[in-house]
């Protein structure tokens, strides 16, 4: 008999789960969406599965060292909770406490801002997330959300 966690953990790996060229579709959408507002900014976004591997990931010339770990941190964190970036910093705001442990869980790997954001299907499952980093976590958001939309799905920032 299977644990909860690894039931849930059965569950998340056999679910239906984001393409790859979906994924591909998202990140390349995310970066033109910063050139078309004008971020100068070098970008890198990362999209996970369901499971939470990375699916896709690209930083642009001249992005630092950290910028992978901020945006699979951001993406990272809304697949972890099953919720979008805006509500995971909401909570970090009212429960710092928690946001902290949930964080140690993740082995440091949760970043609690917006710029990470939830894949969800046509039926409202949640089947990836996007992370973005490079900007301010606004324009990161924006940058997400226009990558998930131009792949033909539905973005749930938490907001």
């Amino acid at each position: 008999m299977l644990c909860q966690s690894e039931t849930t953990l059965y569950r998340r790996q056999n679910q239906m789960s984001i393409t790859l060229a979906k994924s591909r579709k998202i990140v390349s959408a995310a970066l033109k969406k910063a050139q078309e507002i004008g971020l100068t900014k070098p970008m890198t976004v990362v999209v996970l599965d369901a499971r939470g591997t990375v699916k896709a990931c690209e930083s642009q010339d001249g992005s630092s060292t950290l910028r992978f770990k901020v945006a699979f941190g951001k993406a990272n964190g809304c697949i972890g909770l099953g919720i979008g970036g805006r509500a995971i910093f909401a909570r970090a705001n009212e429960q710092p406490y928690f946001v902290q442990a949930v964080n140690a869980l993740a082995d440091g790997n949760l970043v609690p801002v917006p710029g990470g954001v939830l894949v969800r299907d046509r039926k409202g499952a949640a089947i990836g997330a996007v992370g973005v980093t490079g900007d301010t976590s606004d324009n990161d958001e924006i940058c997400a959300v226009a990558g998930i939309e131009a792949a033909g799905l539905q973005a749930d920032t938490g907001g």
